[in-house]
């Protein structure tokens, strides 16, 4: 399992996409209240909190708050019963609609942020208040010292401020009048902390210092000497230094259901344990740690297979007809993968409104043929046996360009060429086409496939066609593809690339909709739509803000969340590919009309693939709209 100073960021931002209020003007009383605009007695704290350790003698009662800078310094403490993550808060009520690395930069890491981000707490050791915020967060002394001012007009008792990093502490310690609580004066001299308490197995890893070369797997109880920002799934966590309980690590171990905890000197106490496969148990007042014998870990090995299982890739290698989309149909996946088989299945029931462009595909046996027949294979699995390759990101990534540059540079079999120029100028002579990834680790179940591999927009002439046939067979082994396999558990030796050949649209608007609202996961009765002038492969990328809607389908009522920040398009280049132009004028990019003919669309779409919400790509060109996409929707994707 590999994971990288990038993937950790990624990660962290998926944590962290913060919080948007309610009306501050709901009461607690309220049965499904978001937030509250001031906490007056201990009875309205409680009725908002969330209890950690609530049956020990330390428990930790704690509420999340936004501080919302843009809004005069409103304040929104946070029904914690309800939201788990700040994320979860600002997503579902829309006060932004940032997200991922742009809302992380934005409020985290800059000191001129829109929000400020922290947790109130009861300290039972101490019998204090205290607020605090992310160990990662870059916050500056001015907004400190603003956060205790209006906690302190807000709130019913006095509240110090407790800092969760050495940044933290040694920059509050100047300012003035600012009351503090230290962990360590929380822990004094305890030598063990439990901070999830339960039960797992797990490989001992002890890690002196996390880095770009540094492997963490799934299977791993991490030792470590200080809490890091961020990690991925793990079977267990131990750390040297005392730690909140509000950490973002201490919430992710706790959403794993994986032992957490800290022990004093736990590299020297467990050194004996490194590499061993352990039981290790969080209990209140202590902790349990035995080598695993062939029982627990017979157990464990067949947990590990049913998932594996579920991730396997099916494939059927013995199909070699190049097959249009109108041959296709949602069995069609096993020789020509998920994104052209759902586009068959949809073109096959000629609704109305839309239509699907058509195209055609090369099946998952000339992917093999084309790895096999330049001896590819040969390059791939010496790669993923050897141990710096699966040890060390650093490395890995290095040679996964190496590995895509070599198929770019491989040669095509003189027959598929001569089959796919054939039919490419039959069926699209003068046009250009989208060369389209589709492979068969796109309809596991909840692995999302979107942005792992590549599109080639508009391309024209032979040369170019097969050279980007070449460029999608070659992302397979992207570095974000392989990271999020690997993560999944899913072999790649068994994923394999179809390519979709499909007429291009130079389309005016375009984007994608899900039939759900995205941001609002209570919010069922919701179509999302996201939408720019141009080509969508920003949009799909994510690059700049686009229009985003949603269609609320029972009041029948369209939301506007945000505009386009678009200050330019993409449209086709006459010699092929895309260009950039710059646009000005009204933002609003799709009528009240066109909305309702996409939800439309939505709709039908929806209930082809058996009413499972699904991610759709559109486009719209001279009053037509097409569909281009049609994937099932996973929830944080």
């Amino acid at each position: 399992m590999s994971f990288t100073k990038a993937s950790k960021l990624i990660f962290a931002m998926a944590v962290m996409l913060t919080a948007f209020p309610n009306s501050s003007e709901t009461k607690a009383q309220s049965p499904g209240v978001r937030s509250l605009p001031a906490i007056r007695t201990r009875e309205e704290f409680d009725s908002i909190s969330r209890n950690y350790d609530a049956d020990t003698p330390y428990p930790l009662p704690h509420v999340l708050f936004v501080i919302d800078r843009k809004d005069n310094n409103k304040i929104y403490y946070i029904n914690a019963k309800r939201y788990t993550f700040h994320k979860d808060f600002v997503n579902s009520t829309y006060l932004s609609l940032e997200r991922g690395q742009d809302f992380y930069q934005n409020n985290y890491i800059n000191p001129n942020r829109r929000f400020i981000l922290g947790t109130l707490a009861y300290q039972t050791p101490v019998k204090r208040w205290t607020f605090e915020f992310w160990e990662g967060d870059q916050i500056p002394a001015e907004l400190i010292k603003l956060t205790a001012d209006i906690l302190g007009k807000t709130f019913f008792a006095p509240v110090a401020y407790k800092p969760n990093s050495t940044r933290q502490e040694e920059l509050s310690a100047s300012i003035e009048g600012l009351q503090r609580v230290l962990q360590r004066d929380i822990s004094k001299e305890q030598d063990y902390q439990p901070l999830n308490v339960t039960k797992g197995i797990g490989r001992i890893h002890i890690i002196e210092k996390l880095d770009d070369h540094v492997e963490i797997g799934s299977n791993e109880i991490l030792i470590l000497n200080e809490v890091p920002v961020t990690l991925p799934p793990v079977a267990g966590i131990i750390t040297t230094k005392p730690s909140t309980p509000l950490s973002h690590i201490n919430l992710l171990a706790k959403s794993w259901g994986v032992p957490n905890a800290y022990i004093r000197n736990a590299q020297d106490v467990f050194k004996q344990f490194d590499g061993w496969w352990v039981v290790f148990e969080t209990k209140k007042d202590s902790y349990a740690i035995k080598r695993a014998d062939l029982k627990a870990l017979d157990e464990y090995q067949k947990r590990e297979i049913q998932q594996l299982n579920s991730m396997k890739t099916r494939f059927n290698l013995s199909v070699t007809k190049l097959a249009g989309l109108n041959e296709q149909r949602a069995e069609s996946v096993l020789a020509y993968g998920t994104k052209s088989a759902n586009l068959g299945e949809v073109m096959h029931y000629s609704l109305k409104g839309f239509v699907v462009p058509n195209g055609f595909t090369i099946p998952f046996y000339y992917y093999d043929q084309f790895i096999k027949e330049n001896k590819i294979d040969d390059t791939i699995y010496e790669l993923l046996d050897d141990k710096k390759f699966v040890h060390d990101p650093a490395y890995r990534r290095e040679k996964l360009t190496e590995l895509r540059e070599r198929i770019k540079q491989g040669k095509m079999s003189d027959g598929l060429r001569a089959e796919v120029l054939r039919r490419y100028h039959a069926e699209f002579a003068g046009k250009g086409v989208f060369v389209r990834s589709s492979t068969n680790s796109e309809d596991l179940p909840n692995f999302n496939g979107a942005g792992l591999y590549t599109t080639m927009p508009n391309v024209k002439g032979d040369a170019e066609l097969i050279d980007a046939i070449k460029s999608v067979w070659s992302s397979v082994w992207n570095f974000e593809a392989y990271e999020a396999r690997e993560r999944a558990g899913i072999d790649h030796t068994k994923v394999f690339m179809a390519v979709l050949i499909q007429e291009g649209i130079n389309s005016e608007s375009s984007g994608v909709m899900i039939t759900t609202d995205p941001y609002d996961k209570e919010d069922r009765d919701a179509i999302y739509i996201s939408a720019k002038r141009g080509l969508g492969i920003k949009v799909v990328e994510g690059k700049k803000i686009a229009e985003q809607i949603v269609y609320h389908t029972r009041g029948d009522s369209v939301q506007v969340l945000t505009r386009s920040e678009e200050d330019s398009l993409l449209t086709f280049d006459e010699k092929g590919g895309v260009k950039e132009i710059p646009i000005t004028g009204e933002r609003a990019v799709l009528t009240d009309d066109v909305i309702r003919r996409l939800v439309r669309a939505a709709d039908e779409i929806k209930r082809v693939f058996g009413n499972r919400d699904q991610d759709i790509e559109w486009a719209y060109m001279k009053g037509q709209l097409y569909i281009v996409q049609s994937r099932p929707y996973i929830a944080g994707s």
